[in-house]
């Protein structure tokens, strides 16, 4: 296993009690592993390696190791991990220090460029995590080079549950919905309470199309200005 601030690589086997994670999120992982759809994801998983198949990240609950609920500030979704080989690290759009950056990564990079007038010098967003940005997959793992590969196979039950702990627990956040798939756990969150950003998906694809382009949505100063409103120190969307 991999220490936390490791570039991580694939699964070696099914051994979820081995996984660290914030003591915060342990009952909803706990419950998760003891539901259906917790069993479920469990003999999908094991099925797959037994088969040889190569599934990212071997720390599927890193973001929820690297940022505890009680200093969850910032909510990031993303959908599954990225599938290529030494790319996922269990922190949504987030690579390895060293890794170059994806696409989709290389956007966000563009923005904060056009915002900040700089960019970052590494694709890890682990700066953000340590910070109380939740960078929150909707699904958990993925076979190497076959993306969403293990959507629909139960994942989804466990990250909906986090999404809602986070918008009925603790302070006001603010959550950054980035696409339609980000976009389709709005009915989670209380818009009245948090903070709710919606953007396209900083894909090529769409980061700079209508009606929403990422590229230009000026996200993180809203969040910066939000947080500051309220007291509470902004984010260093640099930090490593």
């Amino acid at each position: 296993m991999a220490a936390p601030d490791e570039p991580v690589g694939g699964l070696a086997d099914w051994a979820p009690e081995a996984w660290p994670l914030a003591p915060d999120w342990q009952p909803i992982w706990q419950r998760f592993l003891a539901s259906a759809a917790g069993q479920r994801v469990a003999q999908r998983v094991r099925e797959r390696l037994s088969a040889g198949a190569c599934i990212y990240p071997s720390q599927p609950l890193r973001a929820l190791a690297l940022t505890p609920l009680a200093h969850t500030r910032v909510v990031i979704l993303g959908q599954d991990p990225y599938h290529g080989a030494g790319q996922a690290e269990g922190l949504a759009f987030s690579v390895p220090a060293g890794q170059k950056a994806p696409p989709s990564l290389r956007n966000i990079h563009a923005e904060l460029q056009r915002t900040h007038g700089r960019m970052p010098r590494t694709g890890s967003l682990q700066g953000w995590a340590r910070q109380g940005v939740l960078l929150l997959n909707t699904t958990l793992t993925v076979e190497d080079g076959r993306p969403a590969s293990h959507a629909h196979w139960g994942w989804e039950a466990f990250t909906d549950a986090i999404i809602a702990h986070c918008a009925e627990h603790g302070s006001p956040k603010a959550f950054l919905l980035w696409g339609a798939h980000a976009q389709s756990k709005r009915a989670l969150i209380d818009a009245q309470r948090h903070l709710v950003l919606q953007a396209n998906h900083p894909s090529p694809l769409s980061a700079r199309r209508p009606p929403l382009p990422f590229i230009g949505c000026g996200h993180f100063e809203t969040v910066d200005r939000w947080l500051s409103g309220r007291g509470e120190k902004t984010i260093d969307w640099f930090a490593e």
